[in-house]
């Protein structure tokens, strides 16, 4: 399987690092480093989250890091996994 970052993922990514660093730039390096781990890590099996509560789609599942919500869509006939949205899991956009 191959990931595909949506554009609004790699956005909002941005805005999340942007945020961290200007507090603290090695925390935001590494939030990004694991946040990529744990993505790499749904490829072995990418129905490991529970399906989202934000669509009515099966192939559509919610990944909790830290308080974010990453949303990701399974697409087996294409075999890709796209990363669609990151958000606080609090504060759904």
């Amino acid at each position: 399987m191959r990931i595909i970052n949506n554009p609004d993922f790699s956005k909002e990514l941005k805005d999340i690092l942007r945020y961290i660093a200007h507090d603290k730039p090695s925390a935001s390096i590494k939030f990004k480093k694991e946040l990529q781990i744990n993505i790499k890590n749904i490829i072995g099996n990418p129905y490991i989250y529970p399906p989202s509560k934000y669509f009515n789609d099966k192939n559509v599942r919610d990944m909790t890091y830290k308080k974010y919500t990453i949303i990701y869509q399974v697409n087996l006939d294409r075999n890709t996994i796209e990363i669609m949205k990151i958000f606080n899991r609090n504060k759904p956009s």
